[in-house]
């Protein structure tokens, strides 16, 4: 399990330039003019975490599998998407499917990349989709509460939840307020709004694309980026499409060299999947043994038998016990058998909440 992240903002801000460094393709056309993404291309990457190629290296694991992201690159809004402008239908349909929105902000100035509403604003082009966004909701839930709010009259337990949830949405909405504000008081109403894939409640990061020349610490545009991501509670990061597309064309023995000359440590990439994990409260576990060394993600406070679940459905149905082992111990003692030696290895069951870095041997019974 990975996590699937919708890139998207308006036209000319670098989508398609990033999606096709992040995922190492051409699969989709940048070029200059609107609307040259027209169908939403969907790419997978490899994680990275030293962290399993150490475990590797301890376990002598012949094949090494990273878990994996999944960028989905998707058409440009303009203003009037809401009402079917441009794409806006499609483009809006495309976000319901995505776990977390990558937002692109174009924060360089360039003669040669037009912009489509003829000015560099960084922060207006934020507000320009977010109204959008919340203008579809708006229109959604207008129509879908009253519904339920009669249902839930009638005693129907299910509506008087998602009618309660979805009541608070609206409101947010009629105050020009997103949905990510709603906070569900428990459980039902938390999956009752993850349910109804409203736009405004998906998390949000936002990149700030510049130039070459300030990757490393970003411009005014993109301080006044970070300014309103703090504000929302979000999180933003600072990166160069140009030089992510650069640096996927360069043969990896390059690319410290390449960073280091200006004066990064590291790929966007590896940043956006920090903030993106940060983002949506996820972590990491390992298997690791002769054959392979593997990366797993789960989401923060699962248990045992969902990490399992993770690997095979199998496994989560006959959980038994899952050996554990945190990875500084996995390391510290050498491996499986030395953690065993020093007491180092946990037999865990069913209610153990999964720790970041845990090397887990699951045993199951089907």
């Amino acid at each position: 399990m990975g996590f699937r992240c919708g890139i998207i903002g308006l036209p000319n801000v670098g989508k398609s330039t990033l999606f096709n460094a992040l995922t190492e393709t051409a699969a989709a056309q940048a070029a200059n003019y609107p609307f040259c993404t027209i169908e939403p291309n969907v790419g997978r990457v490899a994680v990275p975490d030293e962290r399993l190629d150490r475990i590797a290296a301890v376990a002598k694991s012949a094949n090494i599998v990273q878990t994996q992201l999944e960028f989905v690159d998707i058409a440009g809004l303009v203003r009037g998407a809401s009402k079917g402008e441009g794409l806006g239908n499609q483009f809006l349909a495309n976000i319901r499917e995505v776990d977390a929105i990558v937002h692109v902000l174009r924060c360089f100035d360039d003669g040669d990349v037009t912009h489509v509403e003829g000015r560099i604003d960084p922060v207006a082009d934020a507000e320009t989709v977010e109204t959008e966004l919340m203008l579809a909701d708006l229109d959604s839930l207008e129509k879908r509460v009253p519904a339920l709010i009669k249902k839930a009259q009638q005693g129907d337990k299910e509506a008087k939840i998602q009618a309660a949830v979805l009541g608070q949405a609206l409101e947010l909405l009629r105050e020009s307020r997103p949905a990510r504000e709603v906070a569900p008081k428990d459980e039902e109403e938390r999956k009752a709004l993850d349910q109804a894939q409203l736009l405004t409640a998906k998390p949000v990061l936002y990149v700030c694309n510049v130039d070459e020349g300030n990757a490393a610490s970003g411009n005014a545009h993109s301080a006044r980026v970070i300014e309103m991501a703090q504000a929302q509670g979000a999180k933003a990061v600072i990166i160069s499409a140009a030089i992510e597309a650069e640096i996927a064309t360069m043969d990896p023995a390059d690319r410290t060299e390449f960073l280091g000359d200006l004066g990064l440590e590291e790929t966007g990439l590896s940043r956006i999947i920090r903030a993106g994990y940060a983002l949506l409260d996820l972590i990491t576990f390992f298997t690791a043994g002769p054959k392979e060394a593997r990366a797993w993600t789960v989401e923060k406070g699962a248990k045992a038998p969902a990490a399992a679940g993770v690997i095979h459905s199998d496994f989560e149905r006959g959980f038994i016990r899952a050996e554990t082992i945190s990875y500084d111990d996995y390391i510290g003692c050498g491996g499986e058998a030395g953690a065993r030696d020093a007491g180092k290895l946990r037999s865990e069951g069913k209610e153990y909440v999964v720790r970041d870095g845990d090397v887990m041997l699951f045993r199951f019974n089907v």
